[in-house]
């Protein structure tokens, strides 16, 4: 045992480089970003969450206190509740402004910021290190990996018979133009699914003007739709954008932004669909799983 460490005491490391400790296993757990407490569902661990917030949507959580958004959660309600440990997404100032205030309080926050899948992989062990439930932990990260196998599995004899990888744009937001950049988990789902991100830039989110886009002119449009694109107009509909390759050639995606941007276990079915949509003649008998 490490000096000064009591008996029992768990620490992890989180992705702000901060450690964090808890005397026990984690049983009452508020995640203030909903795809941490998809990954608690996927460990079987729905039990152990005690609130929930306004993007919430799995059945089990429905009954459970509301406590806002993760940008703006009612911290009251937070601390009233006792959380054992509160789960938070980094990257944006607003949202972390709620952990300082909890952390005053005395209450443990750990702050996860996955951009690529093998990240989010470390998250769920981390998870499953604070639960005290490394072996389900484990189980889901096989059951993901499974299926990310079955799809580099079919890519594999594509580009290994030279053909090109399609370059792709993923539109965060319509209009305001917003692109995924190369520091989004997007970029991995759209690299794992067989595509290559046209926009080059390092960041997570890159503003793009439409002339921009006309020079990338990439060969598929991905719209997501969702909270940060409500009902975006189809690309087809927009001016200038009928000058793209990938609207010429009717190769136009929409997806569920809350499948697509949030590094949970439903990532994985983002990736099928992608390389789905990429490449069905190698990948249309493989069907998403739930």
């Amino acid at each position: 045992m490490f000096p000064g460490r009591a008996a029992g005491e768990i620490t992890i490391q989180d992705d702000w480089g901060e450690s964090v400790s808890l005397p026990g296993p984690a049983k009452r757990i508020i995640s203030l970003y909903g795809a941490f407490n998809e990954i608690l569902a996927g460990m079987g661990l729905e039990k152990r969450i005690v609130a929930r917030t306004k993007a919430d949507e799995l059945p089990g959580l429905l009954g459970k206190p509301g406590i806002g958004t993760h940008m703006r959660p009612n911290v009251e309600m937070v601390l009233g509740l006792c959380p054992d440990v509160v789960l938070q997404i980094g990257g944006r100032s607003e949202a972390l402004s709620a952990v300082r205030q909890i952390k005053a309080h005395g209450i443990p926050v750990v702050v996860f910021n996955p951009v690529t899948l093998d990240e989010l992989f470390s998250v769920i062990v981390r998870i499953g290190r604070l639960t005290q439930e490394q072996e389900k932990a484990l189980d889901l990260i096989e059951r993901m990996k499974a299926r990310l196998d079955a799809v580099r599995s079919r890519l594999h004899g594509v580009f290994s018979e030279g053909a090109p990888r399609p370059s792709v744009f993923f539109e965060v937001r319509y209009p305001n133009l917003l692109g995924a950049g190369q520091g989004s988990i997007v970029n991995d789902v759209i690299a794992r699914a067989g595509g290559v991100n046209c926009v080059g830039s390092d960041k997570k989110i890159v503003r793009l003007s439409e002339e921009a886009l006309l020079g990338l002119n990439p060969d598929a449009y991905v719209v997501q739709t969702g909270p940060m694109n409500v009902n975006p107009l189809p690309p087809c509909e927009r001016p200038l954008f009928t000058s793209l390759r990938a609207v010429r050639t009717a190769r136009v995606l929409e997806v569920d932004e809350k499948e697509f941007s949030r590094p949970g276990p439903r990532i994985v079915q983002a990736v099928e669909e992608l390389a789905r949509f990429l490449h069905p003649e190698v990948m249309k008998d493989i069907k998403a799983l739930p």
